[in-house]
């Protein structure tokens, strides 16, 4: 099975909770998982056959949480070898915000022009859909992870 690192970008812990549950998901499947709240520069190259899955929310003005912030300055001002890196993505985003969902395409786009293979389609959590996060994470986890 696969090691699947899991970079939490949260605000109000709503991102931080639906990492979990989607790490125990992956755990249930066999995968090593780990979390991370705090991701920095090194954790990138902690281990280039690691999958990196993100799972952030962003702010009404469409910028990054604060804890993962970092990693996106570091992506975009650093430029570091992280070509052929597979990774995820999951978003959670309100789309009553004319900027819903920036902070998850800026993240996804500054991976991708680094040469990382992002796997699937990302999964966007709209605070206004009035669906529950955990089944949508949970629904959404369970097709990703037969792609890995």
């Amino acid at each position: 099975m696969s090691k699947v690192q899991i970079f939490i970008g949260s605000v109000y812990g709503g991102a931080e909770q639906v990492g979990e549950l989607v790490a125990d998901e992956l755990r249930k499947l066999g995968h090593d998982v780990s979390l991370n709240t705090y991701a920095r520069a090194e954790d990138l190259a902690r281990d280039p056959d690691e999958i990196i899955l993100l799972c952030h929310s962003n702010t009404g003005s469409g910028e990054l949480p604060d804890n993962i912030q970092p990693l996106y300055l570091h992506l975009t001002r650093d430029y570091p070898r992280i070509a052929g890196r597979r990774y995820g993505v999951i978003n959670l985003a309100d789309s009553s915000y004319t900027t819903f969902n920036e902070g998850g395409k800026a993240l996804d786009a500054a991976f991708e022009d680094l040469g990382a293979q992002r796997i699937g389609d990302p999964l966007v959590i709209d605070a206004c859909s009035g669906d529950d996060p955990a089944t949508l994470a949970r629904d959404w986890v369970q097709q990703w992870a037969q792609l890995i």
